[in-house]
């Protein structure tokens, strides 16, 4: 068998894709709570992982850093949001319009991954096709 590597972006845009995915139900989640007292906005912690994971190798080139980050365990981690500080009096720190904007640019992100995933494999079928 060949060992190649030609999934290696496919795989880590999956993982993105995921991440996107799963950051769209937490914020959906802080709108439904909008009204709970008390309640502490979450989000999505994938962005500083990935930036970790590929920022440990820097004299790597970008082929082999993606190419490592399949040893590698990429988890998006939910965080509660202790810092945003909330003028109301119930302690509840969501801001609708704040969440509304990131849920947009959120569904913005993952349509650009799947986008990109479906290049990807478009790009494989022309190899394919060619050899």
């Amino acid at each position: 068998m060949i060992n190649s590597n030609a999934f290696d972006y496919i795989n880590v845009l999956d993982k993105a894709a995921d991440a996107s995915w799963l950051r769209n139900e937490v914020l959906a989640n802080n709108i439904a709570n909008v009204d709970t007292p008390g309640y502490k906005r979450q989000d999505l912690n994938f962005e500083d992982e990935l930036e970790r994971a590929l920022g440990n190798s820097k004299y790597m080139t970008m082929d082999a850093k993606v190419a490592r980050l399949k040893e590698t365990e990429l988890r998006p981690r939910v965080i509660n949001d202790y810092s945003n500080f909330s003028y109301r009096t119930d302690r509840n720190n969501v801001d609708i319009e704040t969440e509304n904007v990131m849920l947009a640019a959120n569904q913005i992100k993952y349509q650009g991954l799947m986008a990109s995933v479906q290049s990807e494999f478009s790009n494989l079928q022309l190899v394919s096709k060619s050899s």
